[in-house]
């Protein structure tokens, strides 16, 4: 996760400053959103046939092949072809980061304890601790190229990973999925109603965090602190590098508090779903009002800066108890004998919002800016909300349609 953040950033930020458009900036995401839906429809199944070690010793090889071959990226290349290229690459990072992700979520429900909270204890810790680690990725990212350029940045973390593979490989974690070779590749579509709903809120949640958060928000900084100069570019990178790191940090830290929050050794599953409910509905008013805020601004200063800033670290932590209920939801609805399956369909549909977020990201800036990407994410969010608002109280994994 440390790569992938400091990754986004310096792909984002390098290929900004040599011109592309938002549009094509959102380009350069698209497959790494679309292997990640490839990628979670496949990896549950092949996980649940060959074991969750095999999906989790691939996913971090393939990062580091994906970072050598950026490394290659010729400046020369015309902008088509390096977007072709940088597509391609990003892909297989998608693959790489979803191979992981999938593996270490999926073993929670094999290994967490399930009395007194612990489940969504130990899902919560896991994911906040993934998304602060990713956070700090994009400071590092946004770092490094502004200290050692891209190329030097992008080889530096594929030696660390390297080293971290080899790692795994030497102390191999016990306990994990050996798998099951009767698992058939259309177990993979959920029958558990539930799982789908939740999965369609997941979805548009992800969405709504992306359509600003991709492309918007950094480039709209970006415009706001740099004048074009080197310096100014330098410190636009750090700053901007700085706040995607906070706000992802913060996140990741709520995400891990989002139990004791919610009280969670007190609550049955029937009362954690119910507040998923509440939360939902809390989220949608904070993109909604800060669009209005930004669009009858007329025009950036350090106050409206301020109050942007604010506004999406509000949005991060309100977003960030909706993404711990559904993480803890996901794997709470799930029967153990095919939570990769259940784990990789949900995360599928995380992925593809990721998608739309991203296209949208870059589509509604070009279009109408900030307050149009603000203003489509709490559409988004009403959607997630409804969708929340479809599964059924006492659910079980034999909940079928």
């Amino acid at each position: 996760m440390l790569t992938d953040g400091a990754l986004r950033m310096l792909v984002l930020l390098h290929f900004h400053t040599l011109g592309f458009s938002p549009v094509q900036l959102a380009y350069l995401f698209v497959l790494y959103e679309i292997a990640g839906i490839i990628t979670n429809l496949c990896a549950g199944w092949v996980a649940a046939r060959f074991g969750l070690t095999t999906t989790l010793y691939a996913g971090l090889g393939l990062q580091v092949i994906a970072l050598l071959l950026l490394a290659q990226l010729d400046p020369t290349w015309g902008i088509s072809a390096s977007v072709i290229f940088v597509m391609l690459v990003q892909g297989l990072s998608g693959v790489a980061k979803d191979l992981a992700k999938m593996s270490s979520k999926s073993a929670v429900k094999i290994l967490a304890p399930t009395e007194g909270g612990g489940l969504f204890t130990w899902v919560a810790v896991l994911t906040g601790s993934k998304n602060a680690v990713k956070g700090v990725g994009f400071l590092m990212g946004a770092g490094m190229l502004a200290v050692v350029g891209f190329v030097p940045s992008v080889f530096a973390m594929a030696a660390v990973l390297m080293v971290i593979l080899i790692a795994l490989i030497s102390a191999r974690p016990s306990g994990l999925s050996a798998g099951r070779k009767d698992a058939k590749f259309i177990e993979v579509l959920s029958k558990n109603r539930n799982i789908n709903w939740l999965s369609f809120a997941r979805l548009f949640l992800f969405g709504a965090r992306d359509v600003w958060f991709v492309v918007g928000i950094p480039i709209y900084f970006y415009a706001v602190l740099s004048d074009g100069s080197e310096a100014s570019n330098r410190s636009a990178f750090f700053a901007i590098g700085s706040f995607m790191a906070v706000w992802t940090i913060l996140y990741g830290f709520v995400q891990g508090w989002a139990p004791r929050l919610l009280k969670a050794k007190s609550r049955s599953e029937q009362q954690l779903l119910d507040q998923s409910r509440i939360w939902a509905g809390l989220l949608v008013a904070v993109p909604a009002v800060l669009a209005a805020v930004v669009f009858v601004s007329g025009g950036p200063s350090n106050g409206l800066t301020a109050a942007i800033i604010l506004g999406l670290l509000v949005f991060g932590g309100i977003f960030a108890v909706n993404s711990s209920l559904h993480s803890y939801l996901i794997l709470s609805l799930s029967d153990a004998r095919r939570v990769t399956l259940d784990v990789g369909f949900y995360y599928m549909a995380n992925a593809a919002g990721r998608l739309a977020g991203t296209v949208l990201s870059g589509l509604t800036y070009q279009i109408g800016g900030l307050p149009l990407c603000l203003a489509t994410a709490a559409v988004m969010v009403a959607i997630s909300s409804f969708g929340v608002g479809r599964i059924s109280p006492n659910s079980c994994s034999d909940s079928t349609d």
